[in-house]
């Protein structure tokens, strides 16, 4: 049996497990699922020099967001990590749904179509090759 006390033994197992690949999330991002991962489909794999260069240029609205992501991961590798930023890459990059804001929008004959204003939880992680 282990020895030690519960909380203990579990924060001894949770640091066994810890993910120590440097990473960035950015929660209740005001863009939907959809749009956040055409922009996060085209930098997946990539470098990171690539990565900011294909972000700065996209014309899309979600590029400027994750692009300020990816710099935070970035600075993270750095910091915490220690590590070179001209050898890191995009291991994972994906965004998951988070809470829809519903709003009301008034049609004809006193009815009312429902807006859905959906969010997401983006999420970078980095490696070094």
């Amino acid at each position: 049996m282990a020895k030690g006390h519960r909380s203990q033994i579990k924060r001894n197992r949770n640091d066994e497990t810890r993910d120590t690949r440097p990473s960035a999330k950015l929660s209740y991002a005001r863009i939907s699922v959809q749009k956040a991962c055409f922009v996060l489909d085209a930098i997946r794999g990539k470098d990171v020099e690539t990565a900011l260069g294909i972000l700065a240029y996209s014309p899309r609205y979600g590029a400027s967001i994750i692009e300020k992501l990816l710099k935070s991961a970035i600075a993270n590798a750095e910091n915490n990590n220690g590590m070179n930023p001209d050898n890191l890459y995009i291991e994972e990059c994906y965004a998951n749904k988070g809470p829809t804001m519903k709003r009301i929008r008034p049609r004809a004959r006193g009815t009312a179509y429902r807006i859905e204003k959906r969010m997401s939880h983006i999420t970078i992680v980095l490696n070094e090759r």
